[in-house]
């Protein structure tokens, strides 16, 4: 994917997924890639229509969810392109779970019962419901791994207010509960995702993506309940069967390792997954589109003119 050169463009940053080009002091143009990360290391090969599929699901729950609070987003001009506002980084991840699994349940089964200031009832067994959805934070490194941390540590150590948190853990609640009522109209159980936040001004905004498969995890509600008796695996719509996978294949990202070899037919697996998940969680037939990096240039650079850039 090239590296585009827009009018008026301030800065780029290259992220693991997204290529993000700061244009002026006021708006953002995120292009999805195709690359897939995991372990916080990008894969080798990349997901074809990964980032369409990416791009146009976190539109489609931005719109969902604009009457909750408000987000950065303006307009999609391309599939896999995106443009909002500007906004400055509030440094914290809000993970909101639904469920004891992944983190929380290696932390519980472990024999802890409190994960960043969220306390954890005794008797679960792991992917139950918990009595009501947690906030486990995270701080958002600009380098490196995020890093658990809890409500009174975040605003001990300024990364936000007594108000700003106040205000973002209301929101993020929200917008699980309303993503939750979205996946469940779909069959869908939205298990855990998490919200990134930052602001304009004195206002909050929500950022990025959400209820993606790289932001959040699924269940299949179909059957949920016979699994949980039975001690079964949940089947659920995810990229943490690439996680899996790698697993086992003997990497988890840690040095020395190797990316195991992705084959042709395992990358058009995942890319199969992936817009399977687009057309579970929207509803919609995913209509793969492939333009030039010419005609995503002239259709961004037209999309900017159109908001006065």
């Amino acid at each position: 994917m090239a590296n585009f050169n827009f009018p008026q463009q301030t800065g780029f940053y290259q992220g693991k997924v997204r290529d993000v080009y700061s244009i002026g002091e006021q708006w953002l143009v995120m292009v999805a890639s195709d690359r897939i990360s995991a372990f916080d290391v990008i894969l080798p090969r990349p997901i074809p229509f990964k980032g369409q599929v990416l791009n146009q699901i976190a539109a489609y729950m931005l719109e969902a969810t604009a009457d909750i609070c408000p987000n950065w987003l303006t307009t999609v001009p391309a599939p896999n392109v995106s443009i909002g506002r500007r906004c400055e980084p509030i440094r914290l991840e809000m993970v909101v779970r639904g469920n004891l699994t992944g983190h929380a349940w290696r932390t519980y089964s472990a024999g802890q019962r409190v994960l960043c200031g969220a306390a954890m009832p005794d008797g679960l067994k792991e992917n139950d419901y918990f009595p009501e959805p947690i906030i486990t934070p995270s701080t958002k490194a600009v380098e490196g791994h995020d890093e658990d941390i809890s409500p009174q540590e975040a605003i001990y150590t300024g990364l936000v207010t007594q108000e700003e948190w106040e205000t973002i853990s209301r929101y993020a609640l929200a917008l699980f509960e309303r993503g939750k009522q979205l996946a469940a109209k779909q069959g869908l159980i939205l298990v855990d995702t998490k919200y990134e936040f930052g602001k304009i001004g004195d206002t909050i905004y929500l950022m990025d993506e959400i209820h993606t498969p790289d932001s959040s995890r699924y269940f299949y509600a179909d059957g949920f309940e016979e699994r949980q008796e039975k001690g079964e695996r949940q089947k659920q719509l995810s990229k943490e069967f690439v996680r899996e996978w790698l697993i086992a294949n003997n990497f988890m990202g840690k040095e020395g390792q190797t990316v195991p070899e992705m084959s042709d037919e395992w990358v058009n697996t995942i890319s199969g997954r992936y817009i399977e998940l687009y057309e579970k969680l929207t509803g919609r037939s995913f209509e793969p589109t492939k333009l030039t990096d010419e005609e995503t240039f002239e259709r961004t650079v037209k999309a900017l003119g159109a908001i006065g850039q």
